[in-house]
């Protein structure tokens, strides 16, 4: 059930863009057939034994290759390849310096490709921007909710990225959106950025805001915010030369 949800949830705009760019980065350095094969042993340990459905629906030449032996020519693949690679680039350079060098640090910290990582920073850095929000600290929130993986799904219910809980907040989603919204990297970044602000106000600042986020208000020890803002002064860290070198 949940890894037909998964497959249909690919069709959301966003999602359908995030996987463009990583199968494409992973056909750079694999043979596109078996770029299909690892990344569907991926899906099926995740317990998304439909991704590879999602993934193939992606490569429909290779598809048509599997079944009939022909492929498209090694042309085609290079004119998608360079196309999409300067659509990323594009992407990337509305990217602030800072959040650059933090992508950069990200990038190898959880071993997820640059080209991925890329509209979930710009998402970060466009919600911050309009929400008043420092981009590093919600950069931060993915990074301990999820490892920035967009599946990722609590025993509780939270999804996403930044681990969002549809039924307190679905009344925040757009009118379009699709049938697994909080799985849309977009959507809920966006989302999440907006009730971590809201928490920070409710609650009078920072620390408490970000417990109430975690779910852990009555932790008097306040592990949540302390590994948040841990993984705060990291990303801090990473842009330091840049800042030092301005």
């Amino acid at each position: 059930m949940f890894s037909s949800q998964i497959t249909s949830g690919l069709a959301s705009p966003a999602v359908l863009r995030v996987f463009e760019i990583l199968s494409l980065a992973v056909s750079k350095s694999l043979m596109v057939a078996g770029a299909i094969f690892v990344l569907g042993l991926a899906g099926t340990y995740q317990g998304h034994s439909g991704f590879i459905d999602g993934v193939r629906a992606m490569f429909p030449a290779t598809a048509q290759a599997d079944e009939t032996g022909a492929g498209t020519p090694m042309g085609a693949h290079t004119d998608v390849l360079d196309t999409a690679d300067s659509a990323a680039a594009d992407e990337g350079q509305r990217l602030l310096p800072s959040m650059r060098q933090a992508l950069a640090s990200v990038a190898k910290r959880y071993r997820v490709s640059n080209e991925v990582l890329v509209p979930i920073f710009l998402a970060a850095q466009d919600s911050g921007r309009e929400l008043g929000l420092d981009p590093l600290l919600i950069i931060a929130v993915i990074g301990v909710e999820s490892g920035f993986n967009p599946f990722s799904q609590s025993v509780v219910g939270a999804q996403g990225l930044m681990q969002v809980m549809p039924r307190f907040h679905s009344d925040k989603l757009p009118e379009d959106a699709g049938a697994l919204p909080f799985f849309d990297p977009i959507t809920n970044v966006q989302i999440g950025a907006r009730i971590l602000r809201e928490s920070i106000a409710r609650n009078g600042g920072l620390v408490p805001g970000l417990q109430q986020f975690g779910g852990a208000i009555n932790d008097v020890e306040q592990r949540y915010s302390s590994k948040v803002m841990l993984e705060r002064q990291r990303l801090e860290a990473a842009v330091q030369p840049l800042k030092r070198r301005a």
